[in-house]
């Protein structure tokens, strides 16, 4: 197999981990988390959503973390961004990056988002051009790439639809999500064929959630086709309020682990990367996912 010789892990914990867990951690807690996951090493930290905060109550502080965090030179700090709402809030908070997201199939689009596939590329359009016009950067999701919870299987060309779409609007890359953690190497293997043939490996993140233990495996197959950024959740939190089912992304801690002994570099400390999720773990108040902190005796 071709490994790369560098990879890019995206920490999403503080985003798409914290976003579903019932328990609210603190705006305190939430910005001396993310201050600590800075400290890592890590250069691109996903720290809050600004999506309507009856939708994700979790979510609530977003403002008042992004505008409490201490930066640190070279880490880009990036949020969610739904619509122009949304994104004016952001740019109050100094963001440097808008990440707009919708999903491959139409119900769970519909379940997500409250629309259709079709009236959201205008909305997320004006978001990714307001972005550029101030100098911020952009990034897009693509959901249910994998499967759908709702839908089942999830046709190749409605995910090169909107793979195109969200490319023309001038998104710098695209993370393809398996939501409900479906994937498997071998489709993780046909579907990046396909999209490769159309667009550079660099353009693609990829995101896999561990809902079946699949998640290193399908990784290792985006590795040897050319992949090299990644999306992870610290200590494995995570799961999306519309897909039934999901559990969290891949651990960043085990991820870490793996690029580690395959003489994969990423800049990221991985003792300051357990100490984070040590930390955040006490917070939320369960053992988390992640083989590391079991294997380190830290979360049981």
């Amino acid at each position: 197999m071709n490994w790369p010789a560098s990879v890019t892990i995206k920490e999403v914990g503080p985003r798409d981990g914290l976003q579903n867990e019932k328990v609210f951690v603190s705006t305190e807690d939430k910005i001396a988390w993310i201050n600590q996951l800075s400290s890592t090493g890590l250069k691109y930290i996903e720290i809050t959503s600004f999506v309507n905060p009856k939708w994700i109550p979790a979510l609530s502080d977003a403002a008042e973390v992004a505008k409490g965090i201490t930066r640190m030179p070279g880490v880009v700090y990036t949020a969610l961004v739904p619509n122009r709402k949304g994104l004016e809030r952001a740019l109050e908070s100094n963001i440097d990056e808008a990440a707009v997201f919708m999903s491959a199939s139409e119900t769970h689009n519909q379940k997500n988002i409250n629309k259709s596939i079709e009236d959201t590329f205008p909305i997320l359009r004006e978001v990714v051009q307001q972005s550029l016009s101030v100098g911020k950067s952009t990034r897009g999701y693509i959901s249910t790439v994998f499967g759908c919870p709702y839908e089942g299987t999830v046709h190749i060309e409605k995910v090169i639809k909107v793979s195109e779409t969200l490319f023309e609007m001038g998104i710098g890359e695209l993370s393809l999500g398996d939501t409900i953690g479906t994937a498997n190497p071998k489709q993780v293997q046909e579907v990046l064929e396909v999209l490769l043939k159309r667009f550079p490996s660099d353009k693609f993140a990829l995101h896999f959630h561990d809902t079946r233990g699949t998640a290193l495996a399908n990784i290792l197959v985006s590795l040897d086709m050319g992949i090299t950024s990644f999306d992870a959740s610290l200590g494995g939190l995570g799961g999306c309020p519309y897909a039934p089912g999901a559990s969290g992304n891949v651990s960043t801690d085990d991820f870490l682990y793996m690029l580690n002994g395959m003489g994969i570099h990423t800049g990221v400390d991985q003792e300051k990367l357990l100490s984070a999720s040590r930390f955040i773990q006490d917070k939320i108040g369960r053992p988390l996912p992640s083989r590391s902190l079991q294997a380190c005796g830290i979360n049981k």
